[in-house]
């Protein structure tokens, strides 16, 4: 596949097409990294990080709960 740089400002771009994009799984918040392998650009897509759910309140507590009531010996050994 051949391609040509484009304007965009006063920079250059690479448009990459959608299905490249979804074969790597590449999307707007993914963070590339790029390399010059000798005369060679190598485009590497990172890991992403997973997005943390927000616990509730409510979640927060019944899991609080969970662990005081399984480690509650050990936490009171801890604390003397």
């Amino acid at each position: 596949m051949n391609k040509k740089l484009v304007q965009h400002g006063n920079s250059k771009a690479l448009i990459l097409d959608k299905p490249i994009l979804k074969l790597l799984n590449i999307d707007d918040e993914t963070i590339l990294e790029i390399k010059i392998e000798g005369k060679s650009l190598v485009i590497t897509p990172t890991k992403k990080k997973k997005k943390r759910k927000k616990l509730t309140k409510k979640q927060f507590e019944e899991a609080y709960e969970e662990i005081d009531e399984k480690y509650e010996e050990a936490f009171k050994k801890l604390a003397e």
